[in-house]
């Protein structure tokens, strides 16, 4: 049997619209947001490919400041109008470029923009991985509608320690003391 497994080798990070201006309106925003910036700053240490979405920044804001800050370097925004990241221009080819097998989602909204994304990503072939508790919506309704669809249609919810921990699959990791820092 078959067993999808995060590894660094086969394991991309996809950031889907956490916008300072619709973070306000969203169910326990600060919690998504810390968590999507703990998942991200394990995947900026441990040289996974980072995607970032950023849905219609003109009326949304651009991505929240503290994560822009934390991903340095990494932050490339790509601008969609498409609910599906992966009608965003360059999303697609850039995880097939990549040769990951597995994609991490983070982001917001569960049931509209990050639900689309990890359906076209299914079909697509790859191995889904939302990371529940940095994922949210307005309503807790359908930030849980949203991730029991995911669910249902074949994706491995997983939360923020279980990435971490299993991307670093030991405590002798050099990279284990600063990382399990960020789960504290």
């Amino acid at each position: 049997m078959h067993v999808p497994r995060l590894s660094r080798e086969n394991t991309a990070l996809l950031i889907v619209d956490l916008q300072e201006r619709l973070l306000p309106v969203i169910h326990e925003h600060e919690r998504a947001l810390h968590r999507s910036q703990v998942v991200s700053e394990t995947a900026k240490r441990l040289g996974l490919p980072i995607l970032l979405t950023e849905q219609y920044p003109k009326g949304l804001g651009h991505t929240a400041k503290s994560l822009i800050d934390m991903l340095g370097d990494a932050y490339r925004p790509v601008e969609k109008t498409a609910f599906s990241a992966c009608g965003a221009e360059g999303i697609s080819e850039a995880l097939e470029r990549s040769g990951v097998e597995n994609v991490l989602i983070v982001g917001i909204e569960a049931h509209v923009c990050v639900l689309q994304t990890a359906l076209d990503l299914l079909e697509g072939g790859y191995r889904v991985f939302p990371v529940a508790d940095a994922i949210s919506s307005r309503a807790v309704e359908n930030r849980d509608l949203g991730l029991g669809r995911m669910a249902q249609s074949g994706a491995t919810l997983v939360s923020t320690e279980m990435v971490v921990f299993e991307l670093l699959r030991t405590a002798q990791d050099p990279d284990f003391r600063s990382l399990q820092q960020l789960i504290k």
